[in-house]
């Protein structure tokens, strides 16, 4: 009532049963995303799933295979594909703007050291690849448009807390390939660069793009270095919108379900990878 919300409930079983509810937006620990999709379908919701969209591919097929099953729309809650500096930066990839795309480099880092902290425990999804490696992930298929074929990973778990803070990656898409770091107790940074065979493309704030200022991808070509200012655009309210029109249409969704699936195929590929110190096939 104090922040004006006309209906509250005391539990995530209380809102499921409220027949007026259409869709949820599942945002609970990692580790409970898988259980609370499968839930959520059984009371016939549509769901819109926060990243990463379970704790492995096997678990997150399961869940998205059970949803369908049941006939509501599944999706994972990447926010940025939406932003138009995102759908900018990938139309310049596939109208050749920079040539034939060699090489996807992303930086993602932030500092949190309290061990309460959902995202330095590993029994809920925590560390450096489940939280935020996945962005770099998913945005490295994105532009190239394909499934990388193998992964090697290079990670640094923290003596205390398990999880991964320093985890770099070589995701192999055959002609090119996208290399990343992504880490927990660094200095706060993000950035995106694509190099290709006649240019390049920076986008220097790729994922946490405040809804009301421009944002700027920086393009170099032969001809020379241009910014391309596109939005101000909320990627949240954009998602949310994306997510409503296709439950309103029946379908499908913006992101298919699938991809939810892929993404977790790499993440999985690079904690083999841990292990076996090599190249690890993404399966």
């Amino acid at each position: 009532a104090a922040m004006g919300i006309a209906r509250a409930y005391g539990s995530y079983e209380e809102l499921l049963a409220d027949r007026e509810i259409e869709a949820v937006y599942i945002v609970p620990p990692n580790n409970m995303h898988a259980e609370w999709v499968m839930r959520a379908a059984d009371a016939g919701k549509h769901v819109l799933c926060e990243k990463p969209f379970a704790m492995n591919a096997a678990e997150a097929e399961k869940a998205i295979r059970y949803a369908q099953k049941k006939g509501v729309l599944v999706m994972e809650a990447f926010m940025y594909r939406f932003h138009p500096q995102w759908q900018r930066a990938r139309e310049l990839v596939r109208i050749g703007e920079i040539g034939e795309v060699h090489s996807i480099g992303t930086v993602f880092s932030y500092t949190n050291k309290d061990p309460k902290n959902i995202r330095n425990r590993t029994e809920t999804g925590g560390g450096a690849i489940q939280d935020i490696g996945c962005y770099a992930i998913s945005c490295s298929r994105f532009l190239a448009g394909s499934e990388p074929l193998r992964a090697i990973s290079m990670i640094r778990r923290d003596p205390e807390f398990g999880t991964d803070i320093l985890s770099s990656g070589i995701l192999d898409f055959g002609h090119g390939r996208a290399i990343f770091s992504a880490a927990t107790q660094s200095f706060a940074q993000q950035r995106v660069s694509v190099l290709g065979s006649a240019g390049s493309i920076l986008i220097p704030l790729p994922f946490n793009m405040p809804p009301d200022v421009p944002a700027e991808i920086v393009v170099t070509t032969g001809i020379g270095t241009r910014t391309v200012r596109v939005g101000p655009a909320d990627q949240y309210g954009l998602l949310f919108d994306g997510f409503s029109r296709a439950v309103r249409a029946g379908g499908p969704v913006p992101t298919p379900p699938q991809d939810a699936i892929d993404n977790m195929k790499v993440e999985d590929a690079l904690f083999r990878s841990e292990s076996s110190g090599g190249w690890e096939e993404v399966r």
